[in-house]
Parts: C-alpha cells; sequence; structure tokens
C-alpha cells in the first residue's frame, strides 16, 4: 500500500471536524514529500533537531506539530514556526514557550498534556493539577501563547475497556478546564487523542485531532533525513 492510499483511507474514517496530524518521526524527507503530494499539511514530530532540519528542507506550507516531550533549552529553536505544541506538560514549559514566542514575535497555540495513562513513563498534568499552578489571572498573563485544548496519551494495550475509560478521562479533563478557565474563549476546543492503534474509539470519545504515524508510513524507520 502506497502512503496516498493510507491517508485516503484514514481519511474517508474521519468525521468533519477531526483533524490528522501524521506522526513523521523517522521518516525521510522523501515519505513526507509523498505524503505532502497527496495533501497532508500537517505533521507530528517528536525530537527539535531532526523537526528543524526538516523544516528547514521541505515546503514553508507544511504545519509543524511539536508531540514529544519538549525541554525548556529546546524551546528557542521551534519557537519561530511551530505551529502547535501538543506536549506542555509543566508550568514551566509552558511559561517558557511565552517567553519564547514573545521573543520570536509570535503566538503559539498548545495543548496542555494530561497524564491518563497507567505507565509511569508517560508525561503529563496529572488530573486536577493544572489548576493548583494556574489562577485565571496567571493565564492572562501569558501573551504569546493561546491554550487551544488538551493532549493525552492511552495505556498502549489492548484492553478496549481500559483505553476507552483513559480517553473519557481526558474528554471529562477538557470539559472541566473550559468550564473553570476557558468559558469564554473559543479557541480552547481542541482534543489531541488517539495514534494508528485507538484513533477510532479516541473519535467516538470526543478527539478533534488524531497523531498517527505507522498506519500511514509504515512502521518505525531510523532513515536518515
Amino acid at each position: 500500500m502506497t502512503i496516498e492510499y493510507n491517508l485516503n483511507k484514514i481519511r474517508s474514517l474521519l468525521p468533519s471536524g477531526v483533524q490528522l496530524v501524521a506522526v513523521s518521526k523517522t521518516k525521510s524527507n522523501e515519505e513526507i514529500l509523498e505524503a505532502y503530494r497527496a495533501g497532508q499539511r500537517i505533521f507530528g514530530e517528536n525530537k527539535v533537531q531532526e523537526l528543524v532540519r526538516k523544516w528547514e528542507l521541505l515546503p514553508k506550507d507544511i504545519e509543524w506539530h511539536f508531540i514529544g516531550h519538549l525541554q525548556s533549552n529546546k524551546v528557542k529553536l521551534i519557537a519561530p514556526f511551530i505551529a502547535m505544541v501538543h506536549s506542555v506538560d509543566s508550568d514551566k514549559i509552558l511559561k517558557t514557550i511565552n517567553e519564547e514566542g514573545g521573543k520570536a514575535g509570535r503566538i503559539i497555540p498548545c495543548l496542555l498534556q494530561f497524564h491518563i495513562a497507567s505507565e509511569e513513563s508517560k508525561f503529563g498534568f496529572l488530573p486536577g493539577s493544572f489548576g493548583q499552578m494556574f489562577s485565571s489571572s496567571e493565564l492572562d498573563k501569558l501573551k504569546h501563547v493561546v491554550i487551544s485544548g488538551v493532549m493525552g496519551m492511552a495505556t498502549y494495550t489492548d484492553d478496549v475497556v481500559q483505553v476507552n475509560k483513559e480517553f473519557s478521562t481526558l474528554r471529562e479533563i477538557f470539559g472541566k478546564l473550559k468550564k473553570d478557565f476557558f468559558q469564554d474563549n473559543d479557541r480552547f476546543s481542541e482534543i489531541s487523542m488517539g495514534m494508528s492503534g485507538d484513533y477510532l474509539l479516541a473519535i467516538e470519545n470526543g478527539s478533534t485531532m488524531i497523531r498517527v504515524g505507522s498506519t500511514i508510513f509504515g512502521e518505525r524507520s531510523n532513515i536518515g533525513i
């Protein structure tokens, strides 16, 4: 199957309003261009250096989304061009993105990552913890970020009941944050959840943005870029 075929198959299953982020980490520029020629414009990367190299060489109308754990000292490298950061998992990183966005003269869309999985290795705010770190007045001071919604990763398991519960938890977190902090903010609208193995279940639970890699490009590779 070709990348174009895979993309079209996924698109045919997506309801209106659900965006597809093609996870292109470890994929070559040629593979990304094949997806680009098939009409894909949103790509997700999880390593800053790889992302910067691809941004420099690939078409400038690509929307690059950062989906991995982001270190504070790397934010300045992507602040000038990043379309969205999915993985804001601490108050420190949110404030750093705001600072670097100011230096770049940009307002950077961000998603708050929440830890909804059973694996301890996953990053993210714990459910209920965000309100302990930020008040509405503090959020108003962040002039160079816009908090656009939430992101989460379910446990890597075949247990559909567990995954469904975790996705439902993220949807509930989104609803509570919307009510408590973002009631009058129309831009707080995204729930980024669902990957190659579980995106249909995520969509059933209200996902507006799915992050799909292997179902588009095939299994992970280590091809140079």
